[in-house]
């Protein structure tokens, strides 16, 4: 048999296209190997992003274009992930043991914001990344009950919190610490004193993505994770309804002025299917992620219906991801989240941790 051109190899992965990067192997960088032994091909490949569930998808897809090669032989596909830090804002480090810390964010309250979160934090989880999800709205803590969660997190030095475990997500949340009934009579520095204990007395444990579940608006919790929280990237999560989008724009607006990439929109409640009849119905109005998706050259990561189990499987403590894995809600779920770590993926990594500490002292 012929040998095999390597440029024919990549020249074949240059036109292979990753559905949740957008791009192609080779631009992605995800190619990084090509060996030949005559005929004989082997390709490693590693995505930068947590995929479980696609990964022997890819695999096959790639062994069927390599055996379109002419004269080709045995091939040898390996595909893996490996997720590293990326970078974040000016003059702010990682968190020791949290890789990534990705915001969710609305401009408005009441578009299942919180429940998105928590299924996007299951679904990384599910694609084999370690997750943990902080919950930021002080006022209104619906973190613990959308996981099953209660009571005070172990402290073992007095000084610091072990996260709760859910699912196999590590959590915390204000709402770990105060009884149920006990309103947040807080004021601004306050709230935002509170989300620093949490996010740094936390021992976080070896974290790819550490999910920042906001509160609704652009005020001082805002502001504080913006300026002072080493954020990767953010998703703003919006209703297809007019003043939904509005106020999403400006929480949009608020991470562009400091400098925090968005890595993309999610529409929740997209359309209604009838439980009877299967009827779909677009009750907030339609076409309106993919409007300023457009508008802001973003991506819309994915569209979520309005469906009743979702609200369900959150107010039991088991969320769709992990109460109904193979539903479609959770397969969505599933797909924004691969995408959202994708757009994380294809920017810049974090370096800091290669350059040693220079210290100047007299002798």
């Amino acid at each position: 048999m012929a040998n095999i051109d390597k440029t024919a190899v990549e020249n074949l992965l240059k036109h292979f296209i990753d559905p949740n990067v957008e791009t192609d192997l080779v631009s992605a960088k995800s190619v990084k190997k090509i060996s030949l032994d005559g005929s004989d091909v082997s390709v490693v490949i590693e995505l930068g992003y947590p995929a479980k569930s696609y990964l022997e998808e890819l695999k096959a897809a790639v062994i069927q274009r390599l055996q379109t090669l002419p004269g080709v032989g045995k091939l040898d596909v390996s595909v893996s992930f490996n997720i590293v830090s990326h970078s974040v804002q000016k003059a702010l480090k990682p968190l020791p043991n949290v890789k990534n810390i990705i915001a969710i964010a609305s401009g408005k309250g009441g578009v299942g914001k919180s429940t998105t979160s928590v299924n996007l934090a299951l679904a990384l989880a599910a694609e084999g990344a370690n997750v943990g999800i902080l919950d930021a709205d002080i006022y209104g803590p619906s973190i613990p009950t959308m996981l099953g969660l209660s009571g005070k997190p172990d402290s073992p030095d007095g000084k610091s919190m072990l996260p709760k475990i859910s699912f196999g997500v590590q959590t915390i949340s204000i709402g770990y610490l105060i009884d149920p009934d006990q309103p947040m009579i807080w004021r601004g520095p306050m709230v935002t004193g509170a989300l620093q204990q949490l996010l740094n007395q936390t021992q976080w444990q070896d974290v790819d993505y550490l999910i920042i579940d906001l509160p609704p608006g652009t005020g001082d919790i805002q502001l504080t994770l913006a300026q002072q929280i080493p954020v990767s990237g953010a998703v703003i999560v919006t209703t297809p309804q007019d003043i939904a989008l509005i106020d999403a724009q400006r929480g949009l607006g608020m991470f562009e002025k400091v400098n925090v990439p968005i890595l993309g929109l999610v529409e929740n409640m997209s359309v209604h299917i009838c439980s009877n009849c299967g009827h779909e119905e677009a009750i907030f109005g339609q076409g309106g992620g993919v409007a300023m998706a457009i508008k802001n050259k973003l991506d819309l990561l994915g569209s979520l219906p309005l469906d009743i189990h979702i609200r369900e499987y959150a107010d039991s403590g088991r969320p769709t991801v992990v109460a109904d894995p193979d539903g479609r809600p959770a397969q969505i779920y599933k797909a924004i989240a691969r995408k959202m770590a994708a757009k994380l993926a294809m920017r810049a990594r974090d370096y800091s941790d290669r350059f040693p500490n220079i210290v100047i002292q007299n002798t």
